[in-house]
């Protein structure tokens, strides 16, 4: 396990950065997550420097990279992955990426694990990590209560998420049949859609955690450069208007 970990969210509103030192128990050295709604490729650098200093280390001491490859705001995963994989590639160490529907269940599991409230009587219960999609879509991703994944990630119509759980857990298992905790901006929408199953929203916001997204990428296995996931084609649209320009009898220079 890499010992200094610096991970990357900039998937939704908040630019967050925090270093991580894996050895031992692991600990927290510094974070910080500004939230900034846009404008991540002109902050991003300045949150990671902030952090660094904080943590009393520089780049050079880090051996790896976290970053959310999504699903989330396509030019915000596309600032944080290119950081990731540049800032890898000058430093000669390992980039990984987390899933940000990973990173908001474990986040959702490791709070109730340490809520005595939340624990009680959760200890087989699933997680949805939903998060809202905009144009009448979630994208979802079910998990068991120690954060394996069952089901997805996948794009879907709110309607479509009770069969989504059903086909997930209809095979048994020390899972809970009718429960759920929801996390995720889109949770509200799930419950609502779920009406079948005993539902707890442990935390309806997108907010990443930056201690278990650290851990998460601390954990994970290095294989190729991250890369975004996109579970459907970006909002823009190429305009079908004519164009303005003039026809193209003319070379470009």
């Amino acid at each position: 396990m890499p010992p200094l970990v610096l991970a990357i969210d900039t998937a939704f509103s908040r630019c967050t950065a925090a270093v991580f030192d894996a050895a031992g128990d692991g600990r927290l050295l510094a974070s910080a997550e500004p939230e900034i709604g846009k404008g991540h490729a002109e902050r991003l650098t300045g949150v990671i420097d902030e952090v660094l200093a904080e943590a009393g280390i520089t780049y050079r001491d880090l051996q790896r990279i976290a970053v959310t490859t999504g699903p989330g705001s396509f030019t915000g995963i596309r600032v944080g992955v290119a950081a990731a994989r540049g800032l890898a590639l000058a430093l000669d160490i390992q980039a990984v990426g987390m899933s940000t529907l990973d990173a908001l269940a474990n986040g959702a599991i490791a709070m109730a694990g340490g809520n005595a409230e939340l624990r009680g009587g959760q200890s087989t219960t699933p997680v949805l990590a939903v998060i809202d999609a905009r144009r009448g879509e979630v994208y979802a991703a079910l998990y068991s209560s120690d954060g394996s994944a069952l089901n997805g990630p996948a794009a879907l119509l709110p309607a479509d998420l009770p069969a989504f759980v059903t086909s997930a857990i209809a095979g048994g298992g020390p899972v809970s049949a009718t429960a759920l905790r929801l996390v995720g901006s889109g949770a509200a929408i799930a419950a609502a859609g779920l009406s079948d199953h005993d539902c707890v929203i442990l935390d309806p916001s997108d907010r990443i955690d930056p201690e278990t997204l650290a851990r998460l990428g601390a954990l994970a296995e290095a294989g190729e450069a991250p890369r975004p996931l996109y579970l459907r084609s970006a909002d823009a649209k190429p305009s079908s208007a004519p164009s303005l320009r003039r026809a193209p009898t003319e070379s470009i220079p």
